[in-house]
């Protein structure tokens, strides 16, 4: 975590980027949209660096920048983290939550969130379809879109209740999607942060 003063701050495809002064120098974060402005003061956690990042949205390079969960205004309590946090998506910027989760049924022929993470040995390195409502969504990270889902099935304590997505296609929180994609297995994107089980190069073949 580093406190500083805002010294600039912009809108950009569902983010807010923000240049920070700190009390070790300046630096650039982005995290979901929020209301903040020059000159106010903020808390921002380290998550996700990435180095010369750039932002299509923007057309502006970035040698540094974090990727963060949340960004709180000095004195304010700390917000909660969003759902995945522990892996690869929760370091960067993330929508609000999603409804209370009820379970989906698994798409025709498909796989659910847990039998992914159960049988994820078995699985690596063939395609899986899964089905499930968008609880977080990244998008431009990387060259790729980050989408957590959840079916209802798993449990929260050990992570198995979420599974991430990355793909080229959009979606929003809340949707229910059905996806296929590669299952990987031990991915490990540097920083800390890495998957015991992602379904890569996924097309969303349904949502609503």
């Amino acid at each position: 975590m580093v406190t500083g003063t805002v010294l600039e701050t912009m809108d950009a495809a569902s983010y807010t980027y923000l240049r920070v002064k700190t009390d070790t120098g300046e630096l650039w974060a982005a995290t979901a949209q929020f209301n903040v402005g020059v000159g106010d003061r903020v808390v921002v956690p380290l998550e996700m660096p990435m180095k010369d990042f750039h932002s299509p949205s923007l057309k502006r390079d970035f040698p540094l920048i974090y990727f963060t969960s949340h960004v709180d205004r000095e004195g304010q309590p700390a917000s909660a983290m969003m759902p995945g946090h522990a892996q690869m998506g929760g370091g960067s910027p993330a929508a609000a939550a999603a409804p209370p989760m009820a379970n989906v049924a698994p798409a025709a022929g498909g796989t659910a969130v847990a039998d992914v993470w159960a049988k994820r040995a078995a699985l690596a390195g063939t395609s899986v379809t899964v089905r499930g409502r968008v609880v977080k969504f990244n998008g431009g990270i990387l060259d790729r879109n980050w989408i957590h889902i959840q079916d209802g099935t798993g449990n929260a304590k050990d992570g198995s209740n979420d599974l991430t997505i990355t793909s080229q296609d959009m979606a929003k929180v809340g949707d229910v999607i059905t996806a296929t994609g590669t299952v990987t297995v031990n991915k490990d994107f540097g920083a800390g942060y890495s998957y015991g089980v992602i379904v890569e190069g996924a097309r969303i073949v349904a949502k609503s």
